[in-house]
């Protein structure tokens, strides 16, 4: 998919105040590495911005990313 496309997917979805801490979430795997050797904050596709330290493993998939994640295969 292209950036402007996801840039367009991520601009129609309502991002509500809520507690994303709780959640794993998707983020293109050259940005994960990006962060992980720079530093710079990462962006999900739900709209979260942070720069990832935990395991996501340990926490159930984010539903705003899952669902934008589900619309971007079709």
């Amino acid at each position: 998919m292209l950036d402007r496309e996801l840039e367009k997917l991520l601009e129609e979805e309502q991002i509500e105040e809520g507690d994303h801490e709780r959640f794993s979430h998707y983020v293109p795997k050259d940005k994960i590495l990006e962060s992980a050797v720079t530093g710079k904050p990462v962006r999900a596709l739900c709209g979260k911005k942070w720069t990832p330290s935990r395991d996501p493993e340990k926490f159930p998939v984010c539903p705003d990313c899952k669902r934008i994640y589900e619309r971007m295969k079709k």
